[in-house]
């Protein structure tokens, strides 16, 4: 069994565990549609709802993703964000919350190119996860060990198709918590049968004492609800960056209230798993 160090994320779940319920995580691009907006609305989470947040890292080719989050990508990237400013608003962030965790979310490039020594020595203490969509266990030398080490969960994400064989060796150095994306394929498409989540979330628990946060698929406080029944947390992601998308003008540019519309539907999927108690 994984046995997990002090973190914020860990210091978040005990402290939904002494709650009784699951958490909501959400996931927002950095920089979408523009630096002050995305800080804003970052701002915004905790009280809206949010237990825990992932960050998208800005890239040109996020291969996993749907195209309402490849879409926000690239409005990021077009409006200047580099990996950079991405830690620039956690930074800013941590001025005014510092025990919310943060788990920046994406793939290797950015942060290869910016140096892995140095992006470790700059998120320290900012963030506190790292999701890397393109980095299996077989290259953990490139970054989930010396995150480890830097003080920064790294969380692997399963799949329907992560088999018993398989299963043990993507969770031999996770931490913070499990990433179970419900469904094959990109993000933003149908959700998954809760049973078939409940059981998948049941066998990797068998395997760690991680908790399990599920996503892919979430997009109604219901379907928040029902997850946060199975499991420990639910993260929704595409659900947001489309509400977000629905309130730019042909421009791209924030229209007003957009924030606003924003955080009230992270208040609502809040609310929906905060509805489920749990032993």
């Amino acid at each position: 069994m994984t046995t997990e160090p002090e973190t914020r994320i860990a210091r978040r779940f005990a402290k939904l565990k002494d709650e009784g319920r699951a958490g909501l995580v959400t996931f927002l691009t950095a920089g979408d549609p523009d630096f002050d907006t995305a800080s804003e609305i970052m701002m915004g989470l905790p009280e809206a709802g949010a237990d825990l947040i992932e960050i998208g890292m800005p890239f040109s080719d996020p291969m996993a993703d749907g195209p309402a989050i490849q879409a926000s990508s690239l409005r990021a990237l077009k409006s200047g964000m580099t990996l950079t400013k991405t830690l620039d608003i956690v930074r800013a962030f941590r001025e005014s919350d510092n025990e919310m965790p943060v788990i920046l979310m994406g793939y290797y490039n950015p942060i290869y190119i910016y140096g892995v020594d140095k992006f470790l020595a700059d998120a320290a203490g900012l963030v506190d996860g790292l999701i890397m969509v393109d980095l299996p266990p077989e290259e953990e030398d490139e970054l989930c060990l010396p995150g480890l080490e830097a003080g920064i969960n790294f969380i692997y994400i399963t799949a329907p198709t992560t088999d018993d064989a398989r299963l043990p060796r993507v969770l031999e150095n996770a931490s913070g918590f499990v990433y179970y994306a419900s469904i094959t394929g990109i993000t933003g498409t149908a959700a998954a049968a809760i049973d078939d989540v409940a059981a998948k979330v049941k066998r990797i628990k068998s395997y760690t004492d991680l908790p399990v946060a599920v996503g892919f698929g979430i997009r109604t406080p219901e379907q928040a609800a029902n997850t946060a029944g199975v499991a420990d947390a639910a993260v929704v992601g595409s659900a947001l960056v489309d509400v977000l998308k629905a309130n730019l003008d042909d421009n791209n540019q924030a229209l007003p209230g957009l924030v606003d519309k924003v955080l009230a539907l992270v208040n609502d999927l809040a609310k929906g798993v905060r509805s489920v108690e749990k032993s």
